[in-house]
């Protein structure tokens, strides 16, 4: 199911709790009609200016606004003391999303972005006034999970978000990564940004399932990766290519530019922005593609898998040169919705003790694994195996961190190995946007 298909009404009164906690303080919390052109201007250009934008054009805000807004929900903190009453001091945008989870299954999930406030409203609880809200709203919309990915990875813990999905950036140094991985199949075409447009999602929407971590995304968010906003300062530069196999079928895809060095025409860097493979033949002929173009000396990708396959396909393994960083990061807002989407690795019965300083998921739950892989989550009484915070619940979930790690810093007690024979996916999670 798509997020489109999702039977929620996004529309929900606002959030009670938080919009008293602000009225105390003579601001204003209220939904943004996005359908509302001035309305939506202004909450733009605020959340442009929050994440150092430059000032978005006519075109670039007539260009936000040929996407459907039913199912997103955006909000708006207002003062009507200052200069400008009509223009908010701080933003949020969320919609529902399917995220992956191990098993190949996916669960509604309530995507945050735009999380801004105004640098003259700082250190007011507005940030926490606005995430406690959606937190609220989500879990009132029956959404087991929230998700977000993050500019500044100490703000989310205290909401009880986590670190889910790591990513890395990667560099190849081409001059010295001599190829001796899989002989491709299939052949390599250059198209247009337009002609990659439909293709390319359908192979994205192919593979999604197979990857804990992705999420469901179309419309803008798939726009944006081809460089069709028109604040993309390098959309004239991108390249665009698709992967055929040998039968013809069309089974990856990749987006990159080129930066010349000005010193040596032949040392150019090629920067790439995604690179999407159905199959580990099509991974390899994209690759190696791109690693053997002749006139570039280095390959930069960001946002790429922690558990990326092309430094074992290359003659020196210290060609390819990476540094990881935290992206996706999940709040667990329902336990028992949330853990019973997932599959298990073995079959287990466990108890677990959840902490949740907000009260979401506070409770202690029986996990009843299959010998499938499925299981049911209950409330119980029983005396719990392992307890753990929210935060560590999120970061255990699509089965990329270990119990011995959160055990480590405290945010874990009890039987990390069981939680970990459990928990951990064979594949790692990787979210492929940001959003």
């Amino acid at each position: 199911m798509s997020a489109s298909d999702l039977p929620l009404d996004t529309a929900l009164p606002i959030d009670e709790i938080s919009r008293a906690r602000l009225e105390s303080d003579g601001l204003r919390l209220a939904l943004v009609d996005a359908h509302d052109q001035d309305a939506y201007e202004s909450w733009f250009r605020v959340e442009s200016r929050g994440f150092h934008d430059g000032e978005p054009t006519p075109e670039h805000i007539a260009w936000r606004r040929t996407f459907p807004f039913d199912g997103n929900r955006v909000t708006g903190v207002f003062d009507d003391t200052i200069a400008n009453p009509h223009a908010p001091v701080a933003t949020t945008v969320c919609w529902p999303a399917e995220l992956t989870v191990p098993g190949g299954r996916s669960v509604s999930s309530w995507a945050v972005s735009g999380v801004s406030v105004a640098p003259t409203h700082r250190r007011r609880g507005i940030a926490r006034a606005l995430m406690e809200a959606e937190l609220r709203t989500a879990s009132a919309l029956g959404q087991p999970v929230a998700m977000l990915t993050v500019s500044e990875s100490t703000l989310y813990g205290r909401y009880g978000y986590s670190p889910a999905a790591l990513a890395r950036d990667v560099t190849v140094v081409t001059k010295r990564a001599r190829w001796t991985g899989p002989q491709p199949t299939g052949r390599v075409h250059f198209l247009t940004a337009e002609q990659l447009r439909e293709v390319g999602h359908e192979i994205v929407e192919r593979v999604r399932l197979r990857t804990p971590g992705q999420i469901s995304y179309s419309g803008l968010l798939w726009e944006r990766q081809l460089g069709f906003s028109p604040s993309d300062q390098h959309a004239k530069r991108l390249r665009f290519i698709r992967y055929d196999d040998a039968d013809g079928t069309p089974q990856g895809f990749a987006v990159y530019r080129l930066v010349e060095n000005a010193d040596d025409f032949t040392q150019h860097e090629l920067v790439l922005q995604t690179l999407v493979a159905a199959t580990t033949d099509a991974y390899a002929g994209l690759w190696r593609f791109l690693i053997e173009m002749d006139l570039v000396a280095k390959v930069s990708a960001h946002l790429r898998p922690v558990d990326e396959s092309l430094r074992w396909m290359l003659d020196d393994f210290r060609a390819v040169q990476v540094s990881e960083f935290d992206h996706l990061w999940v709040r667990v807002l329902d336990v028992a919705a949330a853990l019973s989407a997932r599959t298990y690795a073995r079959a287990d019965r466990i108890v677990l003790k959840v902490t949740d300083p907000l009260g979401f998921a506070d409770g202690t739950w029986l996990l009843d694994v299959s010998a499938s892989g499925s299981a049911t989550v209950t409330p119980s009484d029983e005396p719990a195996d392992a307890t753990l915070s929210v935060n560590a619940l999120g970061s255990l979930y699509l089965g990329g961190a270990t119990a011995h790690h959160l055990a480590a810093t405290g945010a874990l007690t009890g039987d990390a190995e069981r939680l970990d024979g459990l928990f951990r996916s064979p594949v790692e999670p990787y979210l492929s946007i940001w959003f």
